[in-house]
């Protein structure tokens, strides 16, 4: 649907203007008079081609669908009207790509579509599970209750997300540390050692000889080992979006020894959380399967929960299912079926999720204390190879002279 750019004067006096999606310049006069604005312009928006527009700088962060759920819910418990929370939200949320997605549901909401329609018309911003949240909220008139939930749960997820990137950061770090002090060895200080060596008639070592191609090569030809690299990084990186490369991804994560255990354990908090969100809010047991196996983020254990949703609907119960997956813990499927037995699997579930958020915490503590200490042997075998390379050629020498 086209986008169109109005002008209007409030009954006050007060001269709005905004952006409305509409099928034609008809309709948008037909929105202005029903909220009894008098039109002074209408016309359709031209589309812009700047960096802003890019995908990589519209991205909606998950800590601001918390920070927008909790707004929401802060509103609608004091009161205010659905279109009268968008009407503000639009106007103070700090996200660009995000206010600017609350501004095309303001509009749509306005027409009078269903809020969890024009959020549905927004599927790349708004998670699956908000979008049905939504729904059931509207459906059961707890709109308010669901999202003060949701805000909860993305601030959850936004916290386990942190805590992930922050074990990250030091081992990157330290890999562009080292890749760089490498560079630095071969560029500016093995060229020194390289005419002193060649000067000599001492045969050298294969290590040396190596190290200088190396030098060789990335003094003359460093455009066409960064393309290389650019080249190999981009198709590797477009390989693990397609299907094919996910899953080989996702399945590689449930193998390597000390990712598998933090994968495990948040993929547990992720479904735990998320399925007792889903049926606490009243969304069917199937239904709620359904949505968790598209968030929680990992192929492999998705095609584990769709598995055991068929399971369901030919009427087992789920914790038997669960436990034939074969990844979550046996404790996920005993606290089921006691949430099961005792007719309190929503509440079973969220407090078996605030015992694996904490087990997260812990996990990736264990990780980052083991990849620093390998990080670390990886850079000093590298350095000292370097060191080494350079060193033995001298030693040659020096017995030659004697």
């Amino acid at each position: 649907m086209p986008v169109y750019q109005y002008k209007a004067i409030k009954s006050n006096g007060e001269i709005i203007q905004g952006k409305f999606s509409a099928r034609d310049r008809t309709e948008i006069l037909q929105m202005l008079h029903k909220n009894q604005y008098h039109p002074i312009q209408v016309k359709e928006a031209v589309e812009g081609t700047d960096l802003a527009k890019l995908k990589m700088f519209n991205k909606v962060k998950m800590k601001d669908i918390a920070i927008f759920a909790r707004q929401f819910y802060a509103m609608l418990n004091a009161g205010v009207t659905i279109v009268q929370c968008l009407d503000i939200l639009r106007k103070q949320t700090e996200s660009k790509p995000l206010r600017e997605r609350i501004d095309q549901i303001y509009e749509t909401v306005q027409k009078g579509t269903n809020l969890s329609e024009a959020f549905k018309n927004h599927r790349d911003v708004f998670p699956e599970i908000f979008i049905h949240m939504v729904e059931a909220g509207e459906v059961s008139g707890t709109l308010d209750t669901i999202m003060d939930r949701m805000a909860a749960h993305f601030e959850k997820e936004t916290k386990i997300q942190n805590k992930v990137r922050a074990a990250l950061t030091y081992p990157i770090i330290l890999g562009v540390v080292a890749v760089g002090v490498v560079v630095f060895l071969l560029t500016a200080v093995m060229p020194t050692f390289i005419g002193m060596f060649e000067g000599s008639d001492v045969p050298l070592p294969g290590p040396t000889r190596l190290l200088m191609s190396m030098s060789y090569g990335i003094q003359h030809y460093w455009y066409i080992i960064g393309g290389a690299a650019g080249a190999s990084a981009y198709i590797i990186a477009r390989y693990i979006k397609t299907d094919g490369g996910r899953l080989r991804m996702d399945r590689l994560k449930l193998k390597l020894p000390v990712v598998k255990t933090t994968v495990v354990k948040i993929a547990t908090s992720r479904f735990t959380r998320t399925l007792s969100t889903l049926l606490a809010s009243g969304i069917p047991l199937l239904q709620a399967m359904d949505i968790v196996a598209r968030v929680i983020g990992n192929r492999i254990i998705a095609e584990g929960i769709l598995g055991a949703k068929d399971e369901l609907r030919k009427g087992y119960s789920l914790a038997g299912p669960i436990r034939r997956i074969g990844i979550f813990p046996p404790m996920v499927d005993s606290m089921i079926k006691i949430g099961e037995e005792s007719g309190a699997l929503d509440d079973v579930l969220r407090r078996t999720a605030d015992f694996y958020d904490e087990e997260v915490e812990v996990a990736i503590q264990k990780m980052t204390t083991m990849l620093e200490p390998l990080m670390i042997v990886v850079m000093a075998l590298v350095i000292g190879f370097i060191v080494i390379a350079m060193i033995l050629p001298m030693f040659d020498m020096m017995n030659t002279v004697q």
